[in-house]
């Protein structure tokens, strides 16, 4: 049986009803898997995204308000990244930001962020958990703490969001952070932000189905023919797209087997903890980040302090909290900042980061199979660039300009496989 969703309503209707499914009044080919417009009306593009994370929900929403008939598709697994992520945004310190590729990436994604906020408050969507407060780097020597600092003002010159640049005392630094150690000097960045990753996914997804998305939280499998991505499978049914995003995080490569190409994209497990330190104001707090460790803290509303994280490779889909991944994250945040000691320990979040080769983004167009996009491979920095790269990734499906130069990001680079994709298996489906 072949189904088809439509969209609602036309464009500029400020609010649609959300409606989760509509059928398509085209009909598939099965020569080319194109599909036949309606007479007199023209086709919008029908795109599939799957996976509602971070960047699957900001390609959806991207697509959606630019004219797209648009099926968000999400099996809900466990230890999806998003969910579990800090929401740091501070990519002008990363130990990759001397990768001049994934700088360029890293600090657009940055930039992006004022004018999606903006955006969705148009749509009603304010609880963000997104605030600018700042970020300090902690720094363990005066002669380091200088070299951060001058590495800080030379990057301004060409990312003025990152804002002002200052050297503080311990005093100062713990004033702004109160349960910092008292002999922690740091380089305050003013720019650097906090989201919470689970409220801006939402929002996005919201925001899409105002502009007229369909959701559905099945697993949904790609159907490939002739060298092309026609669409999925969901619950036994094959639903036709004239292009499917695979917004699928670390089981991107699961995903893409019927296309049959390789993308390197191997999970590693994180664990992250909450504390809550009432009645303290956290509200303000800045973003804290060790120079010492790939380790960190950071503060939301409502008292609640976030600490971690492990980086596990080798776990696969693990999905548990262990003794030694919740003693390393509590050792290296007391050990940086002991006035958590006597905070109420609020739960430990598991999730899988889609570790790329080389930590650069796999984004594009897949070389070989026609109407498939990649957008995964964000490793840690999902929500530092999760909406931009999104927000690319619909465009690429949408046949629009990227706007950004996808090559050194190709999604079947250091993949083995990748040359020549072979036949789908997915060809023998009867899509009648």
């Amino acid at each position: 049986m072949m189904a088809r969703f439509g969209k609602a309503g036309g464009r500029g209707v400020a609010r649609r009803e959300p409606r989760r499914w509509r059928w398509f009044q085209g009909r598939l080919s099965r020569g080319t898997g194109a599909r036949t417009p309606v007479q007199g009306k023209e086709a919008a593009m029908r795109v599939i995204i799957v996976g509602s994370g971070i960047v699957g929900a900001s390609c959806a929403y991207t697509a959606s308000s630019r004219g797209a008939e648009v099926l968000l598709a999400d099996a809900a697994l466990p230890g999806q990244a998003t969910a579990a992520g800090a929401g740091i945004v501070c990519p002008w310190s990363s130990s990759l930001a001397d990768d001049p590729v994934w700088y360029d990436f890293a600090s657009a994604s940055a930039r992006y962020y004022p004018g999606l906020i903006a955006e969705l408050a148009n749509h009603g969507e304010v609880d963000l958990g997104y605030r600018r407060v700042g970020g300090l780097i902690l720094a363990g020597s005066p002669e380091q703490q200088e070299t951060v600092a001058q590495q800080l003002l030379a990057r301004r010159a060409g990312a003025p969001e990152i804002g002002d640049v200052a050297a503080l005392s311990a005093a100062e630094a713990r004033a702004l952070f109160p349960p910092l150690r008292a002999d922690c000097a740091a380089v305050r960045v003013a720019g650097a932000c906090r989201v919470d990753g689970r409220l801006l996914a939402s929002s996005l997804v919201r925001a899409a189905t105002s502009e007229g998305a369909a959701l559905t939280s099945s697993r949904a499998e790609l159907v490939c023919r002739s060298g092309r991505a026609i669409g999925v499978m969901l619950k036994g049914q094959f639903v036709e797209a004239d292009a499917v995003v695979a917004a699928t995080g670390a089981w991107t490569p699961s995903f893409l087997e019927p296309a049959g190409v390789t993308v390197a994209v191997t999970p590693q497990r994180g664990q992250i903890v909450h504390l809550s330190i009432e009645p303290d104001d956290t509200s303000n707090w800045p973003v804290v980040l060790p120079t010492t460790s790939s380790h960190y803290l950071l503060a939301f509303d409502g008292s609640r302090v976030v600490v971690g994280a492990t980086r596990e490779p080798g776990t696969g889909f693990d999905y548990r909290v262990t003794p030694g991944g919740l003693a390393e994250v509590l050792a290296q945040a007391l050990a940086v900042a002991p006035g958590l000691a006597t905070a109420t320990y609020l739960e430990t979040r598991v999730g899988f980061r889609p570790m790329s080769p080389d930590g650069r983004p796999l984004l594009g167009p897949v070389p070989g199979v026609e109407g498939l996009v990649v957008a995964t491979g964000l490793g840690p920095n999902g929500l530092t660039m999760g909406p931009y790269v999104g927000a690319i990734a619909a465009r690429v499906a949408l046949g629009e300009p990227s706007g950004v130069d996808l090559g050194p990001v190709n999604p079947l680079r250091a993949a083995p496989s990748a040359a020549v994709p072979q036949p789908c298996p997915a060809d023998a489906i009867d899509l009648d």
